[in-house]
């Protein structure tokens, strides 16, 4: 892993390091687990963003974003 970037290789080690559930569909946590490490490098949590320098529309768009990337582990969770 060391030719990934530090976003890359958090959501490869969020991917490696999902549990494995009692399923036939464990591959959907591993994939969900990788979703979520892909939302917090893309749109970190709403509490650090620069709030100060942004727009109104643009943390829209970030929560907007994040919440649609959370909403997709969510159901391959469920």
């Amino acid at each position: 892993m060391t030719n990934l970037s530090p976003a890359a290789q958090a959501v490869a080690w969020a991917y490696d390091n999902a549990p494995e559930k009692p399923t036939d569909n464990h591959r959907y946590y591993w994939l969900a687990a990788a979703l979520r490490a892909a939302a917090d490098q893309l749109f970190p949590e709403p509490d650090d963003w620069d709030k100060d320098n942004m727009s109104e529309q643009g943390l829209r768009l970030l929560s907007l974003k994040r919440d649609q990337l959370l909403a997709i582990a969510d159901e391959l969770e469920a």
